[in-house]
């Protein structure tokens, strides 16, 4: 863990603006934090670093229009709402690249899940960002910033026998987290004990919930303590990653979906795929391709690594002429949600990768 930084008395802000963080409303990114440790706040805006807590109000409503709250559920935005968020970086082609900065004089909201920071550029659909005024960074007693990697679980051993299957993407939106949700509920419709773990990306509700919905128990890199993982030294990234797995093995997971955020040539992706004790730990990928062209590219790509997928899903699947496509081009199976989701298909395309072929499962297929 970061030591942390230790701010001086004059940097502090008046007695009212701690009492306005009790009306503000929280962010996903924050809700591991103990709100009882908060006991002042500072306006050393220079000094913050990712993962700092920092409480915000509301100044221009533009791209990001709701929040996503601990509680996971939006809440649509008005000016001058305060809420707590993270600084971070984010990485999203799609929609915004943003540094961990913020001044006195505002900041940007790179993600409605609590990222805030400055936007580096934006994809030209997106709307400039929601502008936000920052009041202060929340101190603990001692005077210290606090800093979301105080609260993340404490690391686990990966035991030898459970069997993790990493999901990869071509691009962002290209249909990863639905392959790793079909994935992990198929699996589980097959009697074995599936937990999923979102391993990279910008803190959001979405994906988390998106496996709660499948039946499915998950914890994400914000459980590790990040409320972003771009620009995170890989070290740090393998670390969350082995106490996600380690975690949901303890829990009781003979099989744990990895899902790795935006495409293979990102920046933390491209590094795991490298050489990483993540890539090292994998027993197979789903990889997930948004057409024909992106399919074949995918898995160019990670034969290059060394690497092969056991199935392509996606949203290439979508469509049955591009699937011909992309079969003929890699001779890798494609699989659509629909038959990711079959106990009996997917539970005979995964027993090749069980460690050891000796995971027993709870009921029959």
């Amino acid at each position: 863990m970061d030591k942390p930084i230790a701010l001086t008395p004059h940097a502090r802000v008046a007695p009212n603006a701690m009492a306005a963080l009790s009306t503000a409303h929280w962010t996903f990114t924050t809700r591991r934090v103990d709100r009882g440790d908060v006991a002042g706040l500072s306006t050393g805006f220079a000094a913050a670093r990712t993962g700092d807590l920092v409480l915000c109000e509301i100044a221009e409503i533009n791209q990001h229009r709701r929040l996503q709250l601990t509680t996971r559920r939006y809440k649509t935005s008005y000016v001058g709402d305060l809420f707590v968020a993270c600084v971070g970086d984010r990485y999203a082609p799609d929609q915004y690249q943003g540094r961990a900065e913020i001044t006195a004089e505002g900041g940007d909201l790179l993600a409605g899940g609590g990222v805030v920071g400055t936007v580096e550029c934006a994809h030209q659909r997106m709307a400039p960002p929601t502008r936000v005024r920052p009041v202060g960074l929340l101190l603990d007693a001692g005077g210290s910033v606090i800093n979301v990697s105080r609260y993340g679980i404490k690391r686990q051993p990966v035991p030898s026998d459970v069997t993790v299957i990493g999901v990869f993407g071509a691009s962002m939106n290209a249909g990863k987290t639905t392959a790793a949700v079909s994935l992990a509920h198929g699996l589980s419709r097959a009697g074995y004990d599936v937990a999923g773990a979102k391993v990279t990306g910008t803190g959001s509700f979405g994906d988390f919930v998106a496996f709660e919905d499948a039946g499915i128990a998950t914890l994400d890199f914000t459980d590790a303590g990040l409320a972003s993982t771009y620009r995170v030294p890989l070290a740090r990234i393998e670390d969350g990653f082995e106490t996600l797995v380690g975690h949901a093995a303890a829990g009781g997971a003979q099989i744990v979906v990895a899902e790795i955020a935006d495409g293979v040539f990102q920046k933390e992706t491209a590094a795991i795929l490298r050489g990483s004790r993540i890539k090292d730990r994998l027993d197979g990928i789903l990889f997930a391709a948004p057409d024909a062209l992106g399919s074949m590219g995918g898995v160019t790509v990670l034969d290059g690594y060394g690497l092969r997928p056991f199935a392509v899903s996606g949203m290439v699947t979508r469509s049955p002429l591009a699937v011909s496509e992309a079969l003929a081009a890699t001779g890798v199976p494609h699989l659509t949600r629909e038959q990711l989701c079959d106990p009996v298909s997917i539970a005979d395309r995964v027993r090749p990768l069980l460690r050891g072929q000796q995971v027993e499962r709870r009921v029959a297929a």
